[in-house]
């Protein structure tokens, strides 16, 4: 069985008001138009984004021809391939939207999965980068002038990768992309990038030529923290890591279905941005066939009030054991 659910669970009149006009569909083609609503909204946080680190680094570019910094010139370059990680983000959200085929039954929401390997790397290099030029500066001392001029960029730089980030993270948490707050988490470490201008940009200023190398290497400390939280949560999502309290959750609300009379294995698994689930349910072995189905279909009905972008649940309906039968004893030799 499988259905779509675009909103959380409302209570009072106005919700049971609007079930009623506009009640869930479990239609094929409205779960591809919501699968879409998702990835064009992936889609605009996208460009949007890129719209606004591009500015960043037009903007830094021009401060960087006039003081010839040449840690402003590595800031600003990395700002610019931030932008390119757009690239696979963008594939993966084109290729979601793609129809489930006989070959890819589930369709092609793990592209974003694999979107977010790519932005993993890119962190990595990020922080490869940021110690390699460190310690290239703590060895071979370089003046920077113009420093005030150095300083404002970095801090454009630092507020323009902030606000990238904290935009995409929360579309991608709204709409279920780990890709999407992968790259917004990529976008904090080049943030971090450019608050290291500034801060050595004012060490060098004070007479302290070991600032900027310095700092550098605690950015490139923090920017290991950013890629290890980035990296758990691609590990996750590839893995079918799902939060315990949606499972808590399912189970509850399978429990309190009518005529559900115990709640077997919950299984729960994010493909791109929307939730799958597969759920045992034990009811009366004296129903027939109508009134089963009926309590699993109310029992999916449950899942998607309680469960965000959940797209579907298949749900299995046991009958309760009687006098030692085993309903399942044509499969013990295969488990």
């Amino acid at each position: 069985m499988s259905g779509h659910h675009h909103h959380g669970h409302r209570r009072g009149l106005r919700a049971r008001v609007t079930h009623v006009l506009r009640p869930h569909s479990h239609e094929a083609h409205d779960k591809v138009d919501s699968a879409l609503e998702s990835s064009a909204e992936g889609m605009r946080a996208l460009w949007i984004s890129v719209a606004g680190l591009g500015l960043t680094t037009v903007l830094q570019a021009l401060v960087v021809a006039v003081s010839g910094s040449v840690a402003l010139l590595g800031d600003t370059l990395h700002n610019a391939a931030d932008a390119l990680t757009a690239v696979p983000l963008a594939v993966a959200f084109l290729a979601g939207r793609r129809p489930p085929t006989r070959r890819y039954t589930y369709g092609y929401g793990r592209a974003e999965d694999l979107a977010g390997i790519v932005i993993v790397v890119a962190i990595a290099a990020s922080a490869i980068g940021a110690g390699y030029a460190a310690v290239q500066r703590l060895a071979h001392p370089q003046p920077v002038s113009h420093l005030g001029a150095v300083a404002l960029a970095g801090l454009v730089g630092f507020v323009g990768n902030e606000l990238v980030a904290r935009y995409r993270i929360r579309v991608g948490r709204r709409i279920g992309s780990a890709a999407l707050v992968a790259d917004g988490l990529h976008a904090r470490t080049d943030g971090f990038t450019s608050l290291a201008v500034l801060l050595g940009a004012g060490g060098v200023s004070l007479g302290w030529a070991w600032a900027d190398p310095v700092i550098g290497l605690v950015i490139t400390a923090a920017i290991l923290l950013v890629l290890r939280q980035a990296a758990r949560e691609i590990w996750r999502r590839l893995m079918d890591a799902i939060d315990p309290a949606l499972v808590e959750r399912a189970e509850t609300v399978l429990a309190d279905t009518p005529g559900v009379l115990g709640v077997g294995q919950v299984r729960l698994r994010w493909v791109g941005h929307r939730l799958r689930a597969e759920c045992d349910v034990v009811v009366d072995p004296g129903l027939d066939v109508v009134a089963a189905h009926k309590i699993a279909v109310d029992a999916e009905h449950g899942l998607m009030h309680a469960l965000p972008r959940l797209a579907g649940a298949a749900v299995h309906t046991d009958p309760q054991p009687r006098d030692g039968i085993d309903h399942h004893a044509a499969l013990t030799g295969h488990r």
